[in-house]
């Protein structure tokens, strides 16, 4: 299947299962999300050589719909198979865990998989890196930035053309 048809497949999937899903803070359907993070991933795979664009172009459309939605892994593996499932699976929190160990125990299992699923989750914070909420107090924007910091630090080998832009976001972080 060419990567023009697999895209398709996949942001349609993720438009459903998004639904009515909103951006936090403002009016923007979350498909917009996913999508910038594909962007940053195509972009990205250009860039890199030995990418595989397939797997990268997936995990970045669905990073969020098992931590988001009623999909369920099975649901998931059914349709995009298991190298995607799992990927998905790594890029989403464990909600049963306390909130502060949420970050680190999913970048301990993004470790684990292919250098494409960390280079979405360097592309997911690149796009999540814009002007912050209104509602959100100046704690919670610095602990935001220090979350950033963290997932650079750990993931920055997975894909040089990635980290460079995520430091260079986070620098731009300050003055927003």
């Amino acid at each position: 299947m060419d990567i023009q048809t697999i895209y398709q497949k996949t942001i349609l999937f993720a438009a459903e299962r998004h639904g009515d899903q909103k951006i936090p803070g403002s009016n923007i359907p979350y498909t917009v999300h996913v999508s910038n993070v594909c962007m940053e991933i195509i972009f990205a795979a250009a860039q890199t050589e030995n990418f595989n664009l397939e797997l990268a172009l997936q995990a970045a459309l669905l990073h969020d719909v098992l931590e988001d939605t009623t999909t369920t892994e099975i649901e998931l593996e059914t349709v995009f198979g298991a190298e995607v499932t799992a990927g998905v699976k790594a890029l989403s929190k464990d909600e049963a865990l306390p909130k502060n160990e949420r970050l680190p125990d999913s970048l301990q299992r993004i470790l684990l998989q292919p250098k494409e699923i960390w280079a979405v989750k360097l592309a997911d914070r690149i796009t999540n890196l814009q002007p912050p909420p209104k509602y959100w107090t100046a704690e919670k924007i610095a602990q935001y930035k220090q979350e950033a910091i963290l997932i650079y630090e750990t993931l920055r080998g997975g894909n040089s053309y990635l980290a460079k832009r995520l430091w260079q976001e986070i620098e731009n972080y300050n003055n927003q």
